[in-house]
C-alpha cells in the first residue's frame, strides 16, 4: 500500500486515542495490590478462566491479571508473600501458596467453628425465649446448651481458640500485606515514581503501605471489642468474683436491663447490630457473593448497556446481603431485646448477687 494513500484522519484518531489513554493513566491513583485471596476468598483459583458473565460484570478477567503478574517476573517479585509462589520467607515451600493464603484459610475455618457456638447461642438466647415468651421457661434450654459449649474442653475449642485464631490471622495477614506493599512499591525512590501526580493526602496513605480497610474488617474489630465485653460481663466477671458462673443466665441479663437500662440497651444493640452484620458479610465473602456487591460500578466497560446490567447486579447483591443481615439482627433482637430484656428484676439473694457483680464495673456502678 502506498503511504500517500493513507487517510490523514487515521493518524489524527490514533494520536487522539493515545493522548486519552495517557491522560487516563496519569489520572489513576496507584493503590497497593490486594491479595487475590483477600478479595476472592481462600478458594480463589488464579488459573481458573473467568466466565463471560464475569467479564461483562467486572470489565476484565482477574485470572488473566494474576497470570500476567506471575509471568512478568520471578516468584519472589511477582508472587511475594500473598500470591502463589514456590518459596516463602517462612519456609512454606513447594506448596504453591504463600503465607497469606494459609492465614486466610485459618480465618475461614475458625469462623466455621465459631458459627457453631453462635448458632447455639442464638437459639437459646433469642429463638427459644421468643417462642416460650418467658425468661424462666427458657433458662433450662440455656443450661442444656452450656453442657455443649461450656465444658473445660469445648469452651476453648468452640469459643476462645476460634476467636483468637480468626482475629490473629487477620491482623498478621494485614501486617504481611503492608510489608509487601512497602517492599514492592514504596522503597527507595518512591517519591520519584509518583512524579508529583498524586495528591499529598493520597500519597501519604499509599506510602504507609496499609491495605484498604474494608467494611468486613472494620466491623470485625468492633465485633471483637463487644464480644470481649460481653464475655467479661457474663463469664469472666462471675468467675473472678464468685468463682463460677452457675447463677448467670437470662435472668442476669434481664436484671441488668432493669437496673442499668441505658448501658444495657447500648451494649446489646451494638453486639447484635455489629455482630450480625459482620457474620453475614463474612459468610457472603466465603461464598463469593460480597466481592460483586456495591452501589457503584468499579470498572466501566464503555458499553452503556453492559455497565447498566453490571450495576444492577452489584446493587441487587448489596441489597440482598444487607437484607439478610437486617433479618438476622431482627430475629436475634426479637427474642433477646423483646423478651429477655423485658424479663424484669430478680429479687432476693440472687438479685443482690447480680447487683454486686454489676457494681464491680465502672459503667454500671
Amino acid at each position: 500500500m502506498d503511504p500517500h494513500d493513507l487517510d490523514p484522519r487515521d493518524h489524527r484518531l490514533s494520536h487522539k486515542a493515545s493522548q486519552e489513554t495517557f491522560i487516563s493513566l496519569v489520572q489513576l491513583d496507584p493503590e497497593p495490590i490486594l491479595d487475590p485471596y483477600q478479595e476472592n476468598g481462600p478458594d480463589f483459583d488464579p488459573t481458573r478462566d473467568a466466565s463471560p458473565s464475569d467479564d461483562a460484570d467486572e470489565g476484565g478477567s482477574l485470572a488473566d491479571s494474576i497470570h500476567s503478574l506471575k509471568s512478568s517476573g520471578s516468584g519472589g517479585t511477582a508472587g511475594g508473600i500473598g500470591l502463589h509462589n514456590t518459596t516463602t520467607p517462612l519456609g512454606l515451600s513447594g506448596s504453591g501458596h504463600g503465607v497469606i493464603y494459609y492465614l486466610t484459610r485459618i480465618q475461614r475455618y475458625s469462623s466455621y467453628t465459631f458459627s457453631l457456638f453462635a448458632s447455639l447461642h442464638l437459639a437459646t438466647t433469642s429463638v427459644i425465649p421468643l417462642l416460650a415468651r418467658s425468661v424462666p421457661a427458657s433458662e433450662s434450654y440455656l443450661l442444656l446448651a452450656r453442657e455443649i459449649y461450656q465444658t473445660p474442653l469445648s469452651e476453648p475449642l468452640l469459643v476462645a481458640l476460634p476467636i483468637v485464631a480468626h482475629v490473629g490471622a487477620g491482623l498478621l495477614a494485614r501486617l504481611l500485606r503492608r510489608r509487601e506493599n512497602l517492599r514492592r512499591y514504596y522503597g527507595v525512590g518512591s517519591d520519584e515514581k509518583t512524579h508529583g501526580l498524586i495528591a499529598k493526602p493520597t500519597a501519604r496513605f499509599l506510602r504507609s503501605g496499609w491495605p484498604r480497610l474494608s467494611w468486613i474488617a472494620l466491623s470485625g474489630y468492633g465485633f471483637t471489642a463487644v464480644v470481649a465485653a460481653h464475655a467479661f460481663m457474663n463469664r469472666g466477671l462471675p468467675l473472678a468474683v464468685e468463682g463460677d458462673s452457675a447463677n448467670i443466665g437470662l435472668a442476669y441479663v434481664a436484671h441488668g436491663f432493669v437496673r442499668h437500662p441505658w448501658t444495657s440497651w447500648a451494649a446489646y444493640a451494638a453486639l447484635l447490630g455489629i455482630g450480625c452484620g459482620h457474620m453475614i458479610w463474612g459468610w457472603a465473602k466465603w461464598f463469593g457473593v460480597s466481592q460483586g456487591a456495591g452501589w457503584k460500578l468499579e470498572r466501566h466497560t464503555g458499553v452503556p448497556e453492559v455497565d447498566r446490567k453490571a450495576r444492577r447486579k452489584r446493587r441487587r447483591r448489596l441489597i440482598l446481603i444487607n437484607a439478610v443481615a437486617a433479618a438476622a439482627t431482627a430475629v436475634w433482637a426479637a427474642g433477646g431485646l423483646g423478651v429477655v430484656a423485658r424479663g424484669g428484676e430478680t429479687l432476693g439473694w440472687v438479685g443482690k448477687l447480680y447487683d454486686g457483680l454489676y457494681d464491680k464495673v465502672p459503667f454500671f456502678a
